[in-house]
């Protein structure tokens, strides 16, 4: 049968998040551990089911956006359910304003995803949950002055009728709702909660977690397992006092972050690794951040990692034959492009960044309309992906670009981490060892010539 290039198209969406457990996600899935370093989500998943089941953890996972970690934890999802652990996945970027973002909103909104969760387990009245919500509901009623908005009395706040029985993900919603949308509420409501960091974290765990773990465990659960997924996208910008909010969030603040009572993984930003709050960061959690790193598509030196291409290569071959086997997709190679030597193009151009390949992928089909894609059109692409990020880079980061090309390192100078999160720079792992390149589609411009 022809491909269909409808299909074709959507099946390379880069926005697109593969659900693994899903059987028509499960044949566009690559697992890519055996070039990454090591299957670094089922050492997690061992730490987890097998040396500390009864323990809360708190892990920390980075990697470049897009480089597929939402994949890996969905994947990770999936397992620890057979295995019994009832999982929380959620994506921050649901519940926060991902540019002001304080230790309260998080535990909160962990706290409400937990309790929306578990709506078939009655838990006792969380009391102090109770009195906490009571008094930031007053503190967000009073900021608002008559006639301008209308906020709901105390009883809409996930009270019942009687006003005994509180449902706590109601109640959460209903507030942080109102933080996500309003700047000066949010203002208001995180000096409210700042002071009352432990009170809250006392809550949480005193009235939600430890019951509900309890409850879980009577239904035969072997536990709960908490994946905050996003929180890797928070902007940096600085805090009114100056402080970054990255290093604040995540360096200030981890402490709290690390003091829920469940197994806890949080996506951290990978440009934190070049702080120099680094050290400091690894000192507040229990373990080393985990990195998933970019999938090699060429070695240090620019000759081909044969392993990590032909992954690639069949990473993009699913998308058009998910039925097929391995053999028999590379056999129809010429069905799709004009050439073995363009889809090898693609994905060397990708640098091994997943979502990149697919962009990169999903605006060739875009251009070409047809089938085969030919070389030309792709180098157009690439032309134009080019001229669109070099736009803000600055002449002293085109220094630094040209040491990274040189010398395959980068350091904890401010400048690297712009690099980092920018993804003009990919990081890539060699038998326990990093090394960095410049993105390939930015590596031939002539400034780097």
């Amino acid at each position: 049968m022809p491909i269909d290039l409808r299909e074709f198209y959507q099946a390379s969406d880069p926005s697109r998040t593969l659900f693994v457990n899903n059987s028509s996600d499960g044949k566009y899935y690559i697992d890519f551990s055996s070039v990454r370093g090591g299957d670094i989500l089922g050492k997690l998943k061992q730490k987890i089911t097998f040396f500390k089941p009864n323990e809360p953890t708190c892990t920390l996972f980075t990697g470049h956006i897009g480089c597929g970690k939402s994949t890996e934890l969905l994947r990770l999802q999936a397992e620890l359910e057979k295995l019994g652990f009832h999982v929380v996945y959620f994506e921050s970027s649901d519940d926060l304003e991902m540019t002001d973002v304080d230790i309260a909103d998080v535990l909160l909104a962990i706290a409400r995803r937990v309790s929306q969760s578990l709506d078939k387990i009655t838990l006792e009245s969380p009391n102090k949950f109770n009195e906490l919500l009571q008094g930031a509901w007053k503190v967000l009623n009073s900021e608002v002055t008559a006639g301008k908005v209308k906020l709901p009395v105390v009883g809409d706040v996930g009270l019942s009728a009687d006003k005994e029985k509180l449902s706590l993900s109601v109640g959460i919603g209903e507030i942080t709702a109102k933080m996500k949308n309003d700047p000066t509420l949010r203002e208001k409501l995180n000096q409210y909660l700042a002071p009352q960091k432990t009170k809250l974290l006392e809550a949480i765990n005193q009235e939600l977690l430890e019951p509900a773990i309890a409850k879980l465990k009577q239904q035969g659960k072997n536990g709960l397992v908490v994946i905050v997924d996003n929180l890797d996208r928070i902007d940096n910008r600085a805090k009114p006092w100056g402080r970054p909010q990255q290093e604040y969030l995540f360096v200030d603040q981890g402490e709290f972050l690390t003091k829920l009572n469940c197994h806890l993984i949080y996506t951290m930003p990978l440009s934190l690794k070049f702080s120099n709050d680094y050290g400091m960061l690894t000192q507040r959690f229990p373990e080393d951040p985990k990195v998933l790193p970019m999938v090699p598509v060429q070695w240090s030196d620019g000759s081909v990692h044969t392993q990590g291409m032909a992954l690639m290569q069949q990473m993009v071959l699913a998308r058009a034959f998910p039925d097929l086997t391995p053999e028999e997709r590379l056999s129809k190679v010429t069905e799709i492009f004009d050439s073995a030597a363009s889809l090898e193009r693609l994905c060397k151009m990708s640098g091994g960044h997943v979502r990149d390949v697919l962009r990169l992928l999903n605006t060739w089909i875009m251009e070409e309309m047809s089938l085969p894609l030919t070389r030309e059109t792709l180098e157009q692409v690439i032309r134009s992906r080019r001229n669109e990020i070099m736009l803000p880079i600055s002449e002293v980061e085109w220094q630094l670009l040209r040491h990274v090309k040189e010398r395959k390192k980068v350091s904890d100078d401010h400048g690297y981490q712009k690099l980092i999160r920018s993804r003009f720079v990919f990081e890539y792992r060699d038998s326990g060892e990093s090394w960095f390149d410049v993105n390939p589609v930015l590596a031939e411009a002539k400034e780097l010539q």
